[in-house]
């Protein structure tokens, strides 16, 4: 079998771990939880981290943060993984879906700032969706697979209409935009470590920022708001959000081998890039030229998608369909859609992923491609 996406746990993994068992430094306090946040941030171009048990968690506490409340709208792609959309509904709010480019699945952002202009007001320095008269609090750009949009006008846009932004950034340690890393330019960044992402801690997420003051109230909410440790005196609403230890180990461990994973899924992009060209209507996912991504998990679309995930399948090469969009969910599908064309459902209709592990072989990689292009 060749797998999609599995971790590569090759470093000092197992040390490290063994260290936190040893000494029982399991839970969160320990220094490795320590020690990653510092790594990831650093990395990211940030100066805080902030460690959570997943980037689902991560997002949910940042929508608290802003105050997104009942009723309340943040502004997500209509192409993502569902927790972007549920950090929202977990405070009771509506999630408002822009449609995608049809060429690199990021975020349309000319839909974006025409619905900005034609279908809200500003009210006391704050930005309403005219059809409910609930604010826009938030928007959340998803660097999809490890690309981007171009996040320094998103960033423009959001100042103009006084919305916070927050990148959800669980796809992309190690994507830069005009040589600026993911995460770090909008309010707040999540970046997950899920057992399928470049790097895995099991599961884990950092939440990474410039401002320090939201920085202190991240790490106090993730610690279920306990103000005096001695006297269990809690002054909010926490939550237990932060990483423990024993993860964070091995999140150390895999950051120490981070440049070769990145090599290695640059690697693997140039090679699906050089022999899948050309075959049949096998069309790629668009990188702008200012983006330099991660190539966290190779996607491509063909209108015969259905026959290639049957026929990998059959030749035990695990492949996967592309997320199913937002609005086609029952719980989304009266919110507020942005589109003229629909283009994210021919991206889902098309589209699917294939073996990407940092560990791929060349010739799993052969194999691949000599299994898809039967299909041709």
């Amino acid at each position: 079998m060749i797998p999609l996406s599995i971790p590569h746990l090759a470093g000092n993994e197992w040390k490290y771990v063994k260290e936190c068992l040893d000494t029982g430094w399991v839970s969160s306090a320990g220094s490795f939880v320590t020690q990653f946040e510092n790594m990831v941030a650093e990395y990211a171009g940030a100066k805080y981290g902030i460690a959570c048990v997943n980037g689902t968690s991560g997002l949910h506490l940042t929508m608290h943060m802003f105050d997104v409340k009942l009723g309340d709208h943040l502004i997500v792609p209509n192409i993502t993984f569902i927790a972007s959309a549920n950090a929202a509904s977990y405070t009771y709010a509506n999630p408002i879906f822009i449609d995608v480019d049809p060429n690199t699945w990021q975020m349309d952002l000319d839909l974006l700032e025409e619905f900005l202009a034609n279908q809200t007001e500003n009210k006391e320095g704050l930005t309403y969706l005219k059809s409910t008269g609930k604010p826009i609090k938030a928007i959340m750009p998803v660097h999809v697979l490890g690309n981007m949009c171009d996040m320094p006008r998103l960033v423009e846009i959001c100042k103009k209409y006084n919305i916070v932004v927050v990148e959800d950034a669980s796809e992309s340690l190690g994507s830069y935009y005009e040589g600026k890393h993911s995460g770090a330019f909008g309010d707040m960044g999540i970046f997950s470590f899920n057992g399928n992402k470049i790097i895995t801690t099991g599961g884990g997420g950092v939440i990474v920022t410039n401002d320090e003051s939201l920085a202190k109230r991240a790490k106090h909410l993730t610690t279920q708001a306990k103000a005096d440790p001695n006297t269990y005196y809690h002054d909010e609403i926490g939550f237990n959000y932060r990483m423990v230890n024993v993860l964070a180990a091995i999140g150390v461990a895999q950051m120490e081998q981070f440049d070769g994973f990145l090599k290695n899924k640059k690697t693997i992009d140039a090679y699906y890039r050089q022999h899948l060209g050309g075959v049949g209507d096998i069309q790629f996912q668009k990188v702008e030229k200012e983006v330099d991504p991660n190539c966290w998990l190779f996607t491509f679309s063909s209108s015969r998608q259905k026959v290639i995930l049957d026929t990998l399948q059959a030749k035990q090469i695990i492949a996967r369909p592309f997320w199913m969009p937002m609005n086609q969910l029952p719980m989304f599908q009266d919110n507020v859609y942005v589109n003229k064309d629909d283009h994210s459902r021919a991206v889902h209709a098309n589209s699917l992923s294939i073996p990407s592990s940092v560990n791929l072989t060349e010739a799993q990689l052969a194999e691949v491609v000599k299994v898809i292009k039967s299909v041709f």
